[in-house]
């Protein structure tokens, strides 16, 4: 006897419904699956069968045969392991087809028959409303999350005989709902503030102007003097995610297993901080299977790379594509996935490998080739992405000692989101949401130079060897500056600004 169950699958982090057909068939017991199933797909057999018998059910003793539709696309993860034993109820005559063709199941089986977590729970519901589905049942751990989307009934369970009996008819579930506002009010994570910050107070601007216009961020400077400090402050001070945000950053983190328990969506900004030994597949993503990396991972939040130079060279140059595109391709033979990788990279790094080059202080103790080898390790097409480049010097003991804190976070947040309101409104009809996402055309457009802003930004083009992409950045920092002025216009005083936080460039010309 024939039964078929959907079911989900991801590719990528974008999920689709895979149809769970059950065949049993006489002959020798045996239990064949197949539609490409990877390793865990394949170990499902087990989990179904002792699942099964210690919930009271019968495992039938026929040949049985599990194909999974579409065929031609690899399916991983044990979130097939519902539909499968259901699909042997059904397929034994114990369950109708009525509400099998009405909603998606997907969940992992304990031996017990307890469900367990999934990973892209999220992107499985959307995909069973675009199918037009009247539902989706999971495990309670996962409810919430695929609550998010609205008009499809997200029905969570604990155990096997809880689906059975709904399916059969014989019970209910308790359909979930999530209020959206509740969960954007709501907060338990306490962000560092910029006001235990000592000092620095050129930094703080650079981090404000950064915020500002989504802009990528460089600090050189040598070992304690607070650059590490600084970047992890820079969440507290980048405006709220929107709900299309917060949506797309949990598709991603859903897909790897990273929401927090309990949580319907990420609704701070990412802070991602990987060791300088990440691969590059750890860094843009990557595996047989391609997963996102911690490119995507930083979506709409924070990449921080500290000790830039220790990163191996090729692990950085593969950052190109998504600084420029905000997106990163991982192609495979069969198959090229593309992941969303839209953040804000903050580097650090010494001047010299022994961190004192340029210290009024302490004398370095490196020569001139050690430290062109050490700087040769972050190119210069690498350096161009990089909008701000800045100096953070030691901290002098009376800035250390003075009881007088600094800025709070709120108010420069307060500015950030002034800007960038002032940003969605003049870009929005182009399709973009921050300065730094302007391209050539938008800067025709909207960053226009009077002339003495013009000689001013040849001079330096002059004087500093600028390339074209310095350039455009320079204009873009002066737009942002401009946007925190609340200024309609570019000025001169907001070209000399944002020529300033070239300091690398100044070192290259």
């Amino acid at each position: 006897m024939l039964s078929q169950v959907l079911s989900g699958a991801l590719l990528g982090i974008d999920g689709y419904v895979v149809e769970v057909q059950v065949d049993l068939a006489r002959g020798l017991p045996y239990f064949a699956t197949v539609g490409l199933p990877e390793g865990a797909v394949r170990e499902s057999k087990d989990r179904v069968k002792s699942a099964l018998k210690n919930c009271g059910y019968a495992f039938p003793r026929e040949r049985v045969t599990v194909n999974l539709a579409p065929a031609d696309v690899k399916k991983s993860g044990a979130g097939f392991d519902l539909p499968m034993a259901v699909g042997l109820m059904a397929a034994q005559g114990l369950l109708g087809p009525e509400r099998l063709s009405q909603y998606l199941l997907a969940g992992e089986l304990s031996l017990d028959g307890r469900l367990r977590p999934i990973h892209g729970a999220l992107s499985l519901a959307m995909a069973a409303k675009q199918a037009g589905l009247t539902g989706i049942v999971l495990p309670a751990e996962n409810a919430p999350e695929a609550a998010v989307v609205q008009d499809i009934q997200v029905l969570p369970a604990d155990h096997l005989p809880a689906v059975i009996e709904f399916l059969s008819g014989d019970g209910e579930l308790t359909p979930l709902t999530v209020d959206l506002d509740a969960v954007f009010n709501e907060t338990d994570i306490t962000l560092p503030d910029l006001h235990d910050v000592r000092g620095q107070e050129h930094a703080k601007r650079a981090l404000e102007v950064a915020a500002a216009g989504g802009h990528n961020l460089i600090m050189i400077g040598p070992p304690g003097s607070g650059k590490t400090m600084l970047a992890q402050r820079l969440p507290s001070i980048l405006p709220p995610l929107n709900f299309d945000e917060a949506l797309e950053t949990t598709r991603i983190y859903s897909a790897v297993g990273l929401v927090p328990p309990e949580r319907a969506l990420i609704t701070t900004r990412p802070f991602r901080a990987p060791h300088h030994t990440i691969s590059d597949a750890g860094l843009i993503g990557g595996g047989a299977l391609p997963r996102p990396g911690e490119v995507s991972l930083a979506h709409h939040g924070v990449l921080f790379l500290d000790e830039l130079p220790e990163f191996k060279k090729n692990v950085l140059e593969v950052m190109r594509q998504p600084l420029e595109d905000g997106r990163v391709t991982v192609a495979r033979a069969a198959m090229s996935l593309t992941f969303p990788a839209r953040f804000m990279l903050v580097a650090a790094m010494n001047p010299c490998p022994c961190g004192y080059h340029g210290d009024l202080v302490k004398e370095c103790t490196c020569t001139p080739a050690q430290i062109q080898r050490y700087r040769a390790h972050v190119s210069g097409p690498l350096l161009d992405r990089i909008d701000l480049h800045i100096e953070v010097p030691a901290v002098k003991y009376k800035e250390l000692g003075t009881e007088t804190s600094g800025e709070p976070s709120q108010d420069i947040r307060d500015r950030v989101k002034a800007a960038r309101k002032r940003q969605t409104a003049r870009l929005a009809s182009s399709g973009i949401f921050n300065n730094a996402q302007m391209q050539n055309k938008h800067l025709r457009r909207f960053c226009p130079l009077e002339e003495n802003g013009r000689k001013l930004l040849e001079t330096a083009m002059q004087r500093l060897g600028l390339s074209a992409r310095a350039y455009t950045r320079i204009i873009k920092l002066a737009r942002t500056i401009a946007d925190l002025e609340a200024a309609d216009d570019i000025a001169v005083h907001h070209l000399s600004e944002a020529i300033g936080y070239r300091t690398l460039d100044r070192a290259r010309g």
